[in-house]
């Protein structure tokens, strides 16, 4: 963080994630949807990891992006384990 006259900037708050409306041909979509399942991805999150990946690629994909955020169960926790 960076000193203003007023006091340290404030941190970045965290954005809500952008809703955006896709217009994609059926066929597109279908072939997208079974690649993202044999992923274990819903849709919407493949087409966000392509994105994330196209623009890592090309240079372009920001510092400060987030991560994707985790969905589902939350991992166990990863303590000892009883054998058998």
């Amino acid at each position: 963080m960076t000193a203003s006259p007023e006091g340290p900037t404030p941190r970045r708050r965290p954005q809500q994630r952008k809703q955006v409306l896709l217009r994609l041909d059926p066929l597109v979509y279908e072939a997208l949807a079974r690649w993202a399942g044999s992923e274990l991805r819903s849709a919407n999150a493949q087409i966000e990891f392509l994105l994330r990946k196209a623009l890592a690629d090309a240079g372009r994909l920001p510092g400060d992006a987030g991560a994707i955020p985790r969905r589902g169960r939350p991992p166990k926790d990863s303590g000892p384990v009883a054998e058998p």
